[in-house]
């Protein structure tokens, strides 16, 4: 059900307006919980952002089921911090784009990678607004800021962009702005983003990384443990050639 037949679009968060079919508009960050219960990030929403409400804790914990409109990923939300920091709205349809003005865009999208590395930091496991990132906050991140909507998570990213021919020493088809895949045969778990000549940029963890954003190579001279870690788990390389167009992809 829409909001629209429910509620004045502008009308300010309140208890008893969270309804299930609502779309607030945020005028403030929100993390998104990844469980009904638990402290778990999902994701962080930036001010601006949009969320529909689709539920709420079956076992009565409170805090609400939601959708984020621009890239339909789910999580959880504590409705009392809507209170005073969302708006009623009608769900903005996706901008869409074709792969020529993707491409015309990818220069912020590498200045906005680059700066975010210069900025003190740490890896944080749902962190998609910064300083501090996941792996996949951060592409998300990059590209989002040039208004390029790409999905969330690392396995969906890959899912999604355009395959790009690539192994370790060999990476001649790959552009700027490139994704990088890794992870086990079975499913992607950490993505970067591909600066030029086999270099790329992700944030990674403690184990295996460098606990926030730097560079590694797909180089097999560079032998430092991080870039040969990340070698031995290539899974291929993708391009952005389309916008997320607000579903959930699985």
């Amino acid at each position: 059900m829409s909001n629209l037949g429910i509620l004045p679009p502008g009308t300010p968060a309140a208890p008893e307006l969270l309804l299930a079919g609502t779309t607030w508009t945020l005028l403030a960050p929100l993390p998104c919980q990844s469980r009904p219960q638990g402290r778990g990030l999902a994701t962080e929403a930036a001010a601006g952002r949009q969320l529909t409400v689709t539920g709420a804790d079956p076992n009565g914990a409170g805090r609400l089921r939601v959708r984020l409109v621009e890239d339909g990923y789910p999580g959880w939300i504590d409705p009392v911090r809507l209170l005073g920091r969302a708006l009623a709205s009608r769900p903005r349809p996706p901008r869409l784009m074709d792969s020529a003005a993707i491409r015309a865009r990818l220069g912020s999208v590498l200045a906005f990678a680059t700066e975010a590395s210069q900025q003190p930091n740490t890896y944080l496991w749902g962190g998609s607004l910064g300083p501090d990132y996941d792996c996949s906050g951060f592409t998300q991140a990059a590209f989002a800021q040039a208004s390029i909507w790409i999905p969330r998570d690392a396995y969906q990213q890959e899912r999604f962009c355009q395959p790009v021919a690539v192994r370790p020493g060999v990476y001649g088809l790959l552009q700027p702005g490139d994704l990088i895949f890794f992870g086990p045969p079975t499913r992607c778990t950490h993505v970067g983003l591909h600066l030029g000549k086999g270099l790329y940029l992700h944030s990674s963890g403690r184990e295996h990384g460098h606990n926030g954003l730097a560079i590694n190579s797909l180089e097999s001279h560079h032998r430092d443990p991080i870039s040969r870690h990340y070698r031995q788990e290539l899974r291929g390389a993708g391009r952005v050639q389309r916008c997320h167009d607000g579903t959930t992809l699985a």
